[in-house]
C-alpha cells in the first residue's frame, strides 16, 4: 500500500503524462491542418497564354484575332475581346500576322524589284553600318609586324514612308458571307501597293519616298554610253567587267522592256545574239550570260538617263515598319452604296553598297 505521499506523486506523475499527450495531440493537429492548408485548392495554371506547343505566340497570330478582325471589317461586332491591343494610337487595325504574310507574298509576286532585292522588317528606323574601307591582310614573318589598316564606316539609315491604298466593296458583296473578303482586300491592296512600290525602288527620290536604283544614289556608274539614244554591245560587256567579281555570282540585269527590246537585236564579236531565252518555266531570260529581269519603271533610253543596273541585288535593301494597318470607311462612299478600306503600310528603299550594283548611264 502506498503512502500517501507516493500516491500523491504517482497522481502528479499521471497528470503530467495526460498533460503532454493532450499537447502531443495538439501539436499533430495544427501540422496536420498545416500540411492541408499549403495543399493547392485545384491543379496550377502552366499553360501560357495564346501559346502553341508551348512557345508564345502573338496576339496578332491568334485565330481569334484574325476572327474579330474578319468580323469588323465586315461590319459585325467582334466575337472576342482581343481587338483592343491591335489598334494603335493612329487609328484602325492592324492586320492578323497570315493576312500580313499573304499581303507582303503578293507584293513579292507583284513587284519585281521586292523579289530580288533583301527584305527586313523593322519596328523603329534601322541604321546600318558600311564599311568604306576594305580589311587589310598581308603574309607575316615569324618576328614580322603587321599593321591592320584602320576602317571607316558610313552610317545609313533605313526610315518608314507612308503608302495608303483603297479598295471598294459593294454593300450586296460585304454582305454576301460567300465573298472571300480577306481575299479580295489582300489582292487589290498588293496590286496598289506594288505598283507604287516598284516605282519608288526604280526611281524614287528619298523626299518622302524610298531612294531608287536608277538614280544617282542607287548604284555607281559602272559606264556612261558614247551615244545619248543607244546602246552597244560593247557597253553592256564593259558594263559587266565594271562590277567586282566578288559581286557576280549573284549578279542579274534589270532594265525596261523597251531597252530590252533593242538590246536583244545585239550579237557578240561571234555573231552570236548576246540575249538567250529562257527555255524553262519560272526561269528568267539571259543576257551575257546574267538573268534579266525587267521592271517597267527602269527609265526609257534617253539623254542623261539610268537605263540597265546589273549586279547583286541584295545590296538593296527594304525595310518594311512593322504593322500595317486596315481602315474601314462606311460613310464616305456611301451615296454609290460602297464601303470603303484604306491600308497604311510604312517602307524605305536603299542601295546599301553602292560598288555592288552598277549603272549604265546614257550620255548626256
Amino acid at each position: 500500500v502506498l503512502s500517501a505521499e507516493d500516491n500523491a506523486t504517482y497522481d502528479k506523475m499521471l497528470a503530467d503524462v495526460d498533460s503532454m499527450a493532450r499537447q502531443i495531440a495538439l501539436e499533430e493537429d495544427r501540422v496536420a491542418r498545416d500540411t492541408a492548408m499549403a495543399q493547392p485548392t485545384s491543379s496550377p495554371i502552366t499553360a501560357k497564354p495564346n501559346a502553341q506547343d508551348g512557345k508564345p505566340v502573338h496576339f496578332r497570330a491568334t485565330a481569334e484575332y484574325r476572327e474579330d478582325f474578319l468580323n469588323l471589317v465586315r461590319g459585325k461586332r467582334p466575337v472576342h475581346n482581343v481587338m483592343e491591343e491591335g489598334t494603335p494610337s493612329t487609328g484602325g487595325y492592324l492586320v492578323p500576322i497570315e493576312f500580313d504574310k499573304n499581303l507582303v507574298k503578293a507584293l513579292k509576286h507583284e513587284n519585281v524589284i521586292r523579289s530580288i532585292s533583301k527584305v527586313i522588317t523593322t519596328a523603329a528606323p534601322h541604321r546600318i553600318n558600311i564599311a568604306l574601307t576594305d580589311v587589310s591582310a598581308d603574309w607575316v614573318a615569324e618576328s614580322g609586324v603587321f599593321t591592320p589598316s584602320t576602317p571607316t564606316f558610313n552610317q545609313l539609315s533605313l526610315d518608314a514612308y507612308t503608302l495608303r491604298a483603297a479598295a471598294l466593296v459593294s454593300e450586296e458583296l460585304l454582305q454576301d458571307s460567300m465573298f472571300d473578303l480577306e481575299d479580295y482586300l489582300i489582292s487589290n491592296f498588293a496590286l496598289a501597293f506594288a505598283a507604287k512600290e516598284e516605282q519608288a525602288f526604280c526611281i524614287g527620290t528619298g523626299e518622302g519616298q524610298p531612294t531608287g536604283i536608277f538614280t544617282s544614289k542607287g548604284g555607281d556608274v559602272g559606264i556612261t554610253t558614247a551615244g545619248a539614244t543607244d546602246i552597244k554591245a560593247d557597253e553592256l560587256i564593259d558594263l559587266t567587267y565594271s562590277l567586282k567579281d566578288g559581286y557576280k555570282k549573284s549578279a542579274i540585269f534589270v532594265l525596261n522592256s523597251a531597252t530590252l527590246a533593242g538590246i536583244r537585236k545585239l550579237k557578240d564579236g561571234n555573231g552570236v545574239y548576246m540575249w538567250q531565252p529562257s527555255l524553262q518555266a519560272d526561269q528568267p531570260d539571259r543576257l551575257l550570260g546574267f538573268p534579266v529581269y525587267v521592271s517597267q519603271y527602269a527609265p526609257t533610253i534617253a539623254a542623261g538617263a539610268y537605263t540597265v543596273a546589273f549586279g547583286d541585288f541584295q545590296n538593296y535593301w527594304i525595310a518594311d515598319r512593322s504593322g500595317r494597318t486596315v481602315r474601314r470607311a462606311d460613310e464616305l462612299h456611301i451615296a454609290n452604296l460602297q464601303t470603303g478600306f484604306y491600308a497604311f503600310q510604312r517602307v524605305d528603299g536603299k542601295t546599301v553598297l553602292p560598288e555592288g550594283i552598277k549603272l549604265l548611264k546614257q550620255h548626256a
